[in-house]
């Protein structure tokens, strides 16, 4: 029977109201759970790449991707076959002492990571520039000369 103010609920699967409402805490609790340890940079368990934005202007594409917490030391940016692959690991900071402390929040992640981006050409590798500070990488490729020398603009005239 339902309480003063609940409606009757039939048992589901022979489960009472109360049972169901454990499951639910339980299912949220998982949720909110999984949500708080999802990469936000692409790190750790799972992750597949750091957060990048691309854009393409005039002179070349322009990448700049966050990398948090990673030294320029453990970071490779290659060129291959139209594909820009940046590699990388952040390093724990534990040391040997940590190791028997009870951790009551672990949110931060470690791991190597990559990720590789097509490029709509191959631009010249060996006028590529990388610049890393603050946790922030910054590419340019500059479009290849012969590409430059391809494009046109088209007036558009009025009828």
């Amino acid at each position: 029977m339902a309480g003063p103010n609940l409606p009757y609920l039939p048992p589901l699967f022979g489960r009472n109201v109360d049972t169901l409402s454990s499951l639910f805490r339980e299912v949220e609790k998982t949720f909110e759970d999984f949500s708080r340890r999802a990469p936000w940079s692409g790190f750790g368990d799972g992750a597949i790449a750091p957060k990048v934005d691309v854009a393409e202007g005039s002179d070349g594409i322009d990448v700049i991707a966050e990398l948090p917490g990673v030294d320029e030391k453990d970071i490779e940016v290659t060129i291959a076959d139209g594909m820009l692959t940046i590699r990388g690991e952040k390093k724990t900071e534990r040391e040997e002492g940590y190791k028997d402390k009870n951790w009551h929040i672990v949110e931060r992640s470690y791991g190597s990571f990559s990720r590789s981006i097509a490029l709509p050409y191959n631009p010249d590798s060996g006028k590529a520039e990388a610049k890393f500070q603050n946790g922030v990488l910054r590419i340019h490729l500059p479009k290849p000369v012969e590409m430059a020398r391809k494009e046109k603009k088209i007036e558009i005239t009025k009828v």
